[in-house]
Order: C-alpha cells, then structure tokens, then sequence
C-alpha cells in the first residue's frame, strides 16, 4: 500500500511560503538536483495536495518549469477541496473529503508514494493519523513570516524517527 508522505521546502525559520503563500523566494533556491527530492521524484505515485497549494503560487509559473518538482511530475493529481471547479484538468480529481482523498490517491499511487503538498493537508492528515513520513528540503533563507510547514495549534506531540540512509530531515512518523 502507498505511503503518504508530507514533502516540502522550506526556510530555516520552518515556513514552506511566505506571506500570502508567496512561493517566489524558493527561485533563486532551485539551482541544480537534490539528491533527496529525485530519490523522492522517483517514487511518487499520485499527489495529494490543498486547493491553496493547487491554484496557489508557482516559483516557475509561466515557465517550462512550471508544476509539481519542476514540471517534471506527470501523474495523478487528487485536491481536497469543498469548491471544486465544473470542469476539471485532465488528470486532476477534486475530492471533498480527507479520507476519500486519501484511499483514491492510494489506490492510484500503487507502492509508490503520496506526495502530500500543503501545510493544511499535511496537518489534517497528521491529526487523522494518516501521515507515515516527511521529508523537510531546508534552504538557506529566513523569511520571517508566511505559512508555516506545520501549525497545530493546541495539536499533540508527535514523535518522529530518522529514516536510516536518508536525508537528514527525512523521517517516519512514530505511531
């Protein structure tokens, strides 16, 4: 069965956008491969993501570049959202609640992985008990303010553990 898995940049600070879910920071950020995200990249399956996350800003909007890792993902898309629009994209299916979202985009990613994308999806998730893994790509910035990569508040401890041979900020979630 599919793992889901929360993935996302984010600035040292511990916020994945800035202010308004501005995503232009992270563009001088993309210069070249990370071995974290292509290991990652390789075994995604479907994408589960916010209706934020999904219509929100893009570092490479209106570029080649353009999408999920780069425009280089070309898969199935599920957005959790309670407004989904009357025409649909080709390959993107609109669900309106958390744990139909969630068996859907497993179904679709096989033994792959469910990448996750959005602070609030990610935070539903976790809090529903179906988050199994995150991956934090840190970048060398402080942005001060935005949205923050997870914010639960009056949420409960959650334990995390490395995952042995991965990045350093790749973890399982300890249940």
């Amino acid at each position: 069965m599919a793992k889901l898995l929360y993935s996302a940049a984010a600035s040292l600070d511990g916020y994945i956008a800035g202010p308004g879910g501005d995503m232009s920071w992270l563009t001088e950020h993309l210069t070249g491969p990370d071995p974290a995200a292509e290991r990652l990249l390789a075994n995604v399956g479907a994408i589960l993501a916010g209706n934020r996350t999904y219509g929100g800003d893009d570092p490479n909007r209106g570029t080649d570049s353009e999408g999920a890792f780069g425009g280089r993902y070309h898969g199935p898309v599920f957005v959790l959202t309670h407004r989904p629009p009357v025409e649909p994209p080709p390959g993107v299916t609109f669900v309106g609640d958390l744990h139909s979202a969630v068996t859907q985009a497993r179904e679709a990613a096989g033994e792959g992985y469910v990448n996750v994308l959005g602070a609030d999806v990610a935070r539903q998730c976790l809090r529903a008990g179906l988050l199994d893994e995150i991956l934090i790509l840190f970048t060398p910035v402080l942005l001060g303010d935005g949205v923050r990569m997870f914010d639960d508040s009056g949420g409960e401890r959650v334990r995390l553990a490395p995952i042995p041979g991965e990045s350093a900020h790749w973890y399982r979630v300890v249940r």
